[in-house]
């Protein structure tokens, strides 16, 4: 599996209104505190890949779940696409706690309120999450985002992201390929 997704700094007020004005669908509203680790065999800022566990509670329904993941690298210089796999785990406490017990080192926790919209558009065959992003000690921002099967449709998805961001009035050439976590860090 393929995750395509673009990011670009926004103000998220008039996103809200745009995406109203196109007719997408709210999803949900949640908060998530990404845990980012450090391997103990080679470095993840050094081969563009990521470990984290996601915590994530929902607001309307007070529910919390926690999912672990690995990001591969980055496989194009336009957009955040890679390779990802992800499961969920029971408990993110004992999941924690397996991987520190492995060597993996806790590098920093990102902090974000997540608004997830749904829009498709008719000229592309894929259907898009926008997610309304206010990153704690970061900022606000935007992330389209799609997920594919194999990497022949990598570039079409990446076009209709961007398409899904004009049409959204922001601009596709103000995307940032850096991470949440690598923003945090440099601020």
């Amino acid at each position: 599996m393929y995750e395509v997704e673009v990011k670009v700094p926004a103000d998220l007020e008039a996103v809200r209104e745009r995406l109203e004005a196109l007719g997408a669908e709210h999803e949900n509203t949640v908060v998530q505190a990404d845990t980012y680790y450090d391997a103990p065999h080679r470095s993840f800022p050094d081969t563009d890949e990521a470990l984290r566990i996601r915590r994530e509670s929902t607001s309307e329904t007070d529910e919390s779940e926690s999912r672990v993941t690995y990001k591969g690298p980055l496989l194009d210089d336009e957009s955040k696409s890679r390779e990802e796999h992800e499961t969920g785990v029971a408990d993110g406490e004992t999941m924690d706690a397996v991987l520190t017990n492995l060597g993996f080192e806790p590098a920093a926790t990102v902090r974000k309120e997540r608004e997830h919209f749904h829009l498709t558009l008719e000229a592309h065959d894929f259907a898009y999450t926008i997610t309304l992003d206010s990153v704690d000690d970061v900022g606000e921002f935007v992330e389209v985002e799609t997920d594919v099967e194999h990497e022949g449709a990598l570039e079409p998805a990446r076009e209709g992201a961007y398409a899904v961001l004009e049409r959204l009035d922001l601009e596709p050439d103000d995307q940032l390929r850096t991470s949440y976590l690598g923003l945090l860090l440099e601020s």
